[in-house]
């Protein structure tokens, strides 16, 4: 079995085209443009799924993130890889297609990557994946707001997330 650092990505330009292939611990190490799909879940009451990275994530630990998702592994489409990170982080099976949103370029913290959002609504009972999910909960858009925001109520988020997050609200 292939560890996740070894696992190939494709490597892509500022067009999304791909221009080489290198594996996962390369990639994130030498900071190289790749793929990524995040997911939104909702549950039956249109709350959110939020969650907080476990200390061991080599990109962003102990962050909180909205969206689930990762990695889009070589000659694999964004479609493939939202279902495939969205019921690995999730711990199930029979999860419905995720829908497109949109696709964007983050920039930030150092690193880059395309990033094309989806959102999916899951009614079946969530166990998240230990070794990525270090606590978990769904929130309503309210609380999501509050945690959002500086001040005492506030959580650190990844960035990739957060702009994904603004994008959508924008929209």
């Amino acid at each position: 079995m292939t560890s996740p650092s070894e696992e190939i990505l494709d490597i892509v330009d500022e067009n999304d085209e791909v221009v080489g292939q290198a594996p996962r611990g390369e990639a994130t190490a030498r900071r190289m443009r790749h793929r990524c799909a995040f997911v939104l879940v909702r549950d039956p009451e249109d709350r959110i799924f939020v969650h907080r990275r476990t200390a061991t994530k080599p990109v962003f630990p102990s962050l909180y993130d909205m969206f689930v998702g990762g990695v889009v592994g070589a000659g694999e489409s964004y479609d493939e890889a939202a279902l495939r990170e969205a019921e690995e982080e999730l711990g199930v099976s029979g999860l419905a297609r995720p829908e497109p949103l949109f696709k964007f370029l983050f920039e930030g913290a150092g690193r880059t990557w395309w990033s094309q959002v989806y959102q999916v609504r899951c009614a079946l009972p969530v166990r998240p994946q230990a070794e990525e999910v270090a606590w978990h909960a769904f929130l309503t858009e309210e609380e999501l707001a509050r945690r959002l925001g500086g001040g005492p109520d506030g959580w650190e988020w990844v960035p990739d997330g957060l702009a994904a997050y603004e994008r959508l609200v924008n929209r």
